[in-house]
């Protein structure tokens, strides 16, 4: 992994994992964010995985920066995990899944939940497809805006699994549980506009990016420590007992993953 800072006229680059799988770039105070596997469609790998975990706690630690932007290079935001790499090797599902304490977040959860954790405002910026695990990335965060022609989907069902990568915090912030419980079921894809009514995401515009910067410049206009404070008061006030969460997430995946049913999605979905 290359994380060592390269200044350029005052913008400050900083590539995570074996093969740069995440960009960040500090300009100004903003922490931009860039899934960089755009010819996998920024599809999640492990690289990708310990990636998204390690920029995450280098921003959390980041006195300096006043907003973060997520967004994916390429033409896709992030279509999900790359389920050919990832089964590939055996050990890769324990490094995913494994976890100290039943509440604690394990390494699929972190790359959503930390982004709770970093005391700044943090916007996904969406573009293409946002599925499966892309959506529980993107859910992690404090605004998610997309793009007119965005495709969300909460698509863990299609591979007889649940959403076990801490979206679920978000869902049950912004959302209807009857409208949440449609979707992670259903596995369906929708539109921006379906999502925006949905509520799982923040807003609909025709250059996401921009509109995310026109928010950071009100939002900064305000005293950083009050932002600060203002988000975790609010995350406490809708997220009391988010360890639970945490836990039946892991423990009924577990339990899933050692039944029949859901190697037959995988195979009815994948043509295998």
């Amino acid at each position: 992994m290359s994380n060592t800072p390269v200044e350029v006229e005052g913008t400050q680059r900083i590539s995570f994992g074996a093969n740069n799988e995440v960009v960040l770039t500090i300009q100004q105070g903003i922490a931009t964010v860039a899934m960089n596997r755009p010819e996998k469609h920024n599809a999640l790998n492990m690289d990708m995985f310990f990636a998204l975990d390690d920029v995450s706690k280098t921003l959390r630690k980041n006195k300096r920066i006043r907003a973060v932007i997520v967004k994916g290079n390429g033409v896709d935001f992030c279509t999900g995990l790359d389920i050919k790499s990832i089964l590939t090797n055996a050990s890769n599902g324990l490094r995913l899944l494994w976890k100290l304490f039943p509440g604690s977040a394990n390494l699929a959860q972190r790359v959503s939940a930390n982004w709770r954790a970093i005391p700044v405002p943090v916007f996904m910026v969406i573009h293409g497809r946002c599925w499966g695990g892309g959506m529980q990335i993107a859910l992690g965060a404090d605004f998610r805006i997309a793009a007119t022609d965005a495709s969300l989907s909460i698509m863990e069902a299609k591979w007889g699994l649940i959403p076990d990568m801490a979206g679920t915090l978000g869902m049950r912030q912004n959302m209807a549980a009857d409208k949440s419980l449609y979707l992670a079921m259903s596995a369906k894809e929708i539109t921006a506009q379906q999502a925006e009514q949905y509520q799982l995401i923040t807003e609909v515009h025709d250059y996401p990016e921009a509109r995310a910067h026109e928010m950071i410049a009100e939002i900064t206009a305000n005293s950083p420590d009050a932002i600060a404070k203002i988000k975790r008061v609010f995350h406490k006030a809708w997220h009391s007992k988010a360890w639970a969460t945490l836990a039946r997430e892991s423990l009924w995946q577990a339990f899933i993953l050692m039944g029949k049913n859901q190697r037959i999605a995988v195979k009815r979905h994948s043509g295998k």
